[in-house]
């Protein structure tokens, strides 16, 4: 997934089915689908951005706060036990907390 649309601080998918001919995406980052679809990338792009907006004026009429996008909680990833007890041996060796410790590892392996 190379392509993302953007609006709004979201983020979707761009993807396209040969069988239908349609183009269709989901909004990336937040639990629960969003989803939006067009006849080619111009309409699909409007799309995303319609139903981008209609989300938050619907979370603001509901009095709902709108699910932000990379919330900065990745509480689906596990590791194991040995390297759990390394990152806090790491971390506490250097004054700092674990999740620091793993913030700053992965950014470093993006940034390589």
């Amino acid at each position: 997934m190379s392509r993302l649309l953007e609006h709004r601080g979201y983020q979707g998918t761009i993807e396209y089915t040969s069988e239908d001919g349609v183009y269709y995406g989901e909004v990336l980052g937040i639990k629960g689908l969003i989803s939006y679809e067009g006849n080619n990338e111009s309409e699909l792009k409007v799309n995303f951005e319609e139903t981008i907006n209609f989300y938050l004026s619907s979370c603001d009429q509901d009095g709902r706060k709108p699910m932000r996008p990379y919330c900065g909680i990745l509480s689906d990833i596990h590791i194991s036990p040995d390297i759990h007890k390394k990152i806090y041996a790491y971390a506490l060796s250097r004054e700092k907390s674990p999740s620091t410790v793993v913030e700053e590892a992965l950014y470093n392996y993006i940034s390589a």
